[in-house]
C-alpha cells in the first residue's frame, strides 16, 4: 500500500484533504453552490462515511477529493499532491495508481470476467496483485463461484461484490465508496462493510464512504454531515442511534 501522507496541523497523517473547497453549478441568480468553502482532512488508516440530505453536496465533496470533478475554487490534496495543479494524464495515473473506487453503478467492464474486473486496476498499472490478499477479498465477497461470469451473467447485488473487490484488491492508499452496499441484502451489506472495517483496522487503508444508511455508517470511525454545500456536524465513534438523532436534529 502506498503512503504518501501529509500531517495535518495536530501531526495526524492525513490520506486526503480538501482546503476552501468551493463547487458551483450555473451562472448568475441561477447559480448554485455544491459546496461552499468545504475544509476538511481525511485522515490516513481511517474510515470516514459523509452523510446528509439529498442535495447537501455529499457526493459532490468525494467526487472533487477524488479527481473525478473540478472545482470551482480551492484545492483537493491526495497526500501532498494538489490534484488541482496536475494535467489529465497525470490526473488519471493517480487515480489508477493510488485510488480505489466502488459505484452504485458498478462501473463494471463488460467484456471482462469478474475476476479480470477485480485486477484490472493493477493490470494497467502494471503491477501484479498480492496472491493472498486477492484470494482473502474474493472469499470474503464471495465470489469464488463466478469468477468466470462476465457482469451480464451476474446479479446487481453480485456486480457490486466484484466492484468492491476491484476496490480493495490493489490495497490502494484511499478507496472513496459512493453507497458501496446499497444493492445488496442485509446479510452480504454486513459482510462487506465488516471486511471494509477489517480492512482499515488490520492493513491501514483509508475509506471514505457516502451512504444515507445510518447502520452502514456506523460501522465508520468518524460520520461527517453536510447540508446545503457545508460540514454542518462531526460524528466520532458512531452509533445508528446517535447518527439518526444527529439527523433528525438536522431536520428542524
Amino acid at each position: 500500500m502506498l503512503t504518501s501522507t501529509s500531517p495535518t496541523t495536530t501531526g495526524t497523517p492525513t490520506a486526503a484533504r480538501a482546503v476552501d473547497a468551493t463547487k458551483v453549478y450555473g451562472s448568475g441568480e441561477g447559480a448554485v453552490a455544491a459546496l461552499d468553502h468545504v475544509s476538511i482532512d481525511f485522515e490516513a488508516g481511517r474510515f470516514t462515511a459523509i452523510m446528509g440530505p439529498s442535495g447537501s453536496g455529499k457526493s459532490t465533496l468525494m467526487h472533487t477529493v477524488a479527481g473525478l470533478d473540478d472545482l470551482t475554487s480551492g484545492q483537493v490534496f491526495i497526500g501532498d499532491i494538489d490534484l488541482t495543479t496536475l494535467k489529465d494524464r497525470a490526473l488519471t495515473a493517480l487515480r489508477r495508481d493510488r485510488i480505489g473506487f466502488i459505484f452504485q453503478a458498478f462501473n463494471l467492464v463488460p467484456t471482462l470476467t469478474a475476476l479480470e474486473n477485480i485486477t484490472l486496476p493493477a493490470s494497467l498499472a502494471g503491477r501484479t496483485p498480492d496472491t493472498g490478499w486477492l484470494q482473502q477479498v474474493i472469499d470474503t465477497v464471495g465470489l469464488r463461484p463466478r469468477l468466470s461470469h462476465r457482469p451480464s451473467e451476474l446479479s446487481g447485488g453480485q456486480q457490486q461484490r466484484v466492484a468492491v473487490a476491484r476496490a480493495l484488491a490493489g490495497q490502494p492508499e484511499i478507496i472513496f465508496a459512493d453507497e458501496p452496499t446499497g444493492n445488496l441484502d442485509s446479510r452480504s451489506s454486513s459482510e462487506i462493510l465488516t471486511f471494509m472495517r477489517q480492512a482499515v483496522r488490520d492493513l491501514g487503508q483509508t475509506i471514505v464512504m457516502v451512504t444515507h444508511d445510518p447502520v452502514a455508517a456506523s460501522y465508520a470511525d468518524r460520520v461527517v454531515v453536510l447540508a446545503d454545500g457545508r460540514i454542518v456536524d462531526s460524528i466520532d465513534d458512531p452509533t445508528p442511534d446517535a447518527i439518526l438523532d444527529r439527523m433528525k436534529h438536522l431536520g428542524r
